[in-house]
C-alpha cells in the first residue's frame, strides 16, 4: 500500500497557488489605488496653495492709485512657480487667468507622477500622472 495515491493529490497545492496570485493582486489594487488617491488629494492640496499664494499679488500701482484691486499676472506666476518649487515633486504645472462677473481669477493646475510599487509585478504600467486643479480670486476687503 506504500505505493499508492489518491486520484486527487496534488491538486490543493494548484488552487492555493492560483488563489494565492489572486489576493495578492487584490492586495496590490487596494495599496496602489490609495496611493494614487493619496497623490490625487496631494495634487489637489498643491493646486489650492499654489492658487492662493498667485491670488495674493495684486497689482499694487494700479490699487494704490485707485484703479482696481487685481491679480498681478506676472507675479502671480512667480509666486506660484516659488510655491510649487519648494513644494517639490511636482511634474508640471499651468497657470491661466479666466475673468469671471469682470474679475480676474487665477486657475493653477499640477500634476504630479505615482509610482505604484506593487501593480508593475503583474505587468500593469510602473507610474501614473494624476492632475490637481483650484482656483483662487483676490480678496480686497470689500463685501
Amino acid at each position: 500500500m506504500t505505493g499508492w495515491r489518491a486520484p486527487e493529490s496534488g491538486r490543493v497545492s494548484l488552487f492555493l497557488a492560483v488563489a494565492m496570485t489572486g489576493v495578492l493582486v487584490i492586495i496590490s489594487l487596494a495599496y496602489d489605488g490609495a496611493g494614487q488617491l493619496r497623490s490625487l488629494q496631494r495634487a489637489d492640496n498643491l493646486a489650492a496653495e499654489a492658487a492662493r499664494s498667485g491670488g495674493q499679488m495684486i497689482d499694487r500701482a494700479r490699487a494704490i492709485e485707485g484703479g482696481p484691486k487685481e491679480i498681478d499676472e506676472v507675479g502671480a506666476r512667480d509666486a506660484v512657480a516659488s510655491y510649487l518649487r519648494a513644494a517639490g515633486g511636482v511634474r508640471g504645472h499651468d497657470v491661466s487667468f479666466p475673468v469671471v462677473d469682470d474679475e480676474k481669477q487665477i486657475r493653477v493646475r499640477v500634476r504630479i507622477t505615482y509610482r505604484r510599487s506593487l501593480l508593475g509585478l503583474f505587468g500593469f504600467n510602473n507610474s501614473v500622472t494624476v492632475t490637481g486643479e483650484a482656483t483662487a480670486r483676490a480678496l480686497t476687503g470689500a463685501p
